[in-house]
């Protein structure tokens, strides 16, 4: 189609700016044009500095969620310790230590404890020779960090022994010693301790208290305590209850059930020393009794009343000795022929109300345990180990101790119970 005009398309007439320019203005336009594209600030794909500090705030963020789940587990850890110990509140109020006790000082590095066999057979019993634990079936355990041993009993199960320290100015402690791994302290700092026959339950006096608890995998566990009277320390186990001393310069001891609503269960003010248990549940004790007074045996029943009494021999008052596991025999220390000795009594003669005593051995020096065959295996104050069997001395012979090899002038031999 042709415009009126007669040209094509919507031309106009001319061009709307001038088509001639010249090579200065034409430069220097593009100069301006280019400078004016550099000025103009371009947005970045990634900013550095913002990306860095978004991953700050998630770190951080991280960090604080972390924290506040590890302060959660502690938590968790912390009240669950302080259950395990029973309903005590507030750190402990002497220095004695249990084990998992938040508020407890830090205790000694486990003792490697390493055995390996060291020849036959050394004879029924276990013994801690110095700072070495010789074992009946000729292995031995170092005792590296233990310390002097008071006394020592098998733990029940197989699971090695538990060894009393003898005291310190920091009080006693208690150790558990595998027979292989490492010796672990399950109660520091106490005044006394005892431990009952099985191994499996624990008592001592703290301050003006008496604690128990159970031991259980290597920890104490239920932790119960009662008050005492002054000067009064636990002296053993009589089933489920603790026997305690009422006082060392005087007659008297009470029985406690730890966790009863009236925990002392019995009482009595003239019983001196209490040696065992027999198997009716009665209880051999050593009594003053007799015209002149003087120190005699008596069967005490449940209620720590005698309830029968027998005097005759010369009977030492040290408290030392053990009744055997049938409850037929004792063996104590006391006088025969004008001097010291270990004697030897037989129970059943109790109901008499006249006891008869033989000299067994010499006197004895520490714990004593009575083995299967119906010997009383102990030592003696030279370091000898005594073993007094039944038969041989109600014919009349006298045991004789016998040197332990590898005690050193000095040390100390202990007779493993239990």
């Amino acid at each position: 189609m042709t415009a009126p005009s007669g040209r094509r398309g919507n031309q106009t007439v001319g061009p709307t700016r001038p088509l001639h320019v010249r090579q200065d203005d034409l430069e220097h336009a593009v100069r301006e044009t280019l400078s004016r594209q550099v000025a103009v600030p371009h947005a970045l794909a990634a900013d550095p500095a913002g990306l860095a500090i978004r991953r700050a705030d998630r770190i951080r963020r991280r960090r604080t969620a972390a924290g506040l789940a590890l302060a959660t587990v502690a938590t968790a850890l912390l009240t669950t310790g302080m259950a395990r110990l029973g309903e005590e509140q507030g750190p402990p109020r002497t220095p004695t230590v249990v084990l998992g006790d938040p508020y407890a000082s830090p205790l000694p590095e486990p003792t490697a404890a390493v055995t390996a066999p060291v020849g036959p057979d050394r004879g029924e019993v276990d013994l801690i020779i110095g700072s070495t634990l010789a074992g009946a079936d000729g292995s031995r355990v170092p005792l590296l960090d233990v310390g002097p041993v008071e006394r020592a009993q098998r733990a029940p199960d197989g699971g090695g022994w538990l060894v009393v320290g003898a005291p310190t100015v920091a009080g006693r402690s208690l150790w558990l010693v595998p027979p292989r791994g490492a010796a672990q302290v399950l109660l520091a700092g106490a005044a006394q301790i005892t431990l009952s026959d099985d191994g499996r339950q624990v008592a001592w006096r703290e301050g003006a208290d008496l604690v128990a608890a159970g031991i259980v995998g290597g920890q104490l566990v239920a932790t119960v305590r009662t008050a005492l009277p002054a000067g009064a320390d636990p002296v053993r186990f009589v089933g489920d209850r603790v026997l305690a001393r009422l006082d060392p310069t005087r007659p008297g001891h009470l029985l406690w059930r730890p966790g009863d609503e009236a925990p002392v269960t019995a009482a009595d003010d003239t019983s001196t020393h209490v040696y065992g248990r027999l198997p009716d549940g009665r209880l051999v004790a050593q009594v003053s009794a007799g015209t002149p007074r003087r120190p005699c045996l008596a069967l005490l029943d449940p209620a720590l009343t005698p309830a029968r009494t027998a005097c005759g021999p010369s009977l030492g008052t040290d408290g030392r000795g053990a009744v055997s596991a049938d409850g037929r025999w004792l063996v104590l220390n006391g006088r025969a022929a004008g001097k010291d000795a270990a004697l030897l009594v037989d129970l059943t003669a109790l109901g008499s109300g006249t006891l008869t005593a033989l000299p067994a051995g010499p006197p004895l020096a520490g714990a004593v345990t009575w083995t299967a065959n119906q010997t009383a295996v102990y030592g003696d104050a030279a370091g000898g180990l005594v073993r007094a069997a039944v038969d041989p001395v109600l014919a009349g012979e006298r045991a004789t101790p016998a040197p332990v090899p590898g005690l050193r002038p000095g040390e100390r031999l202990v007779v493993v119970t239990g």
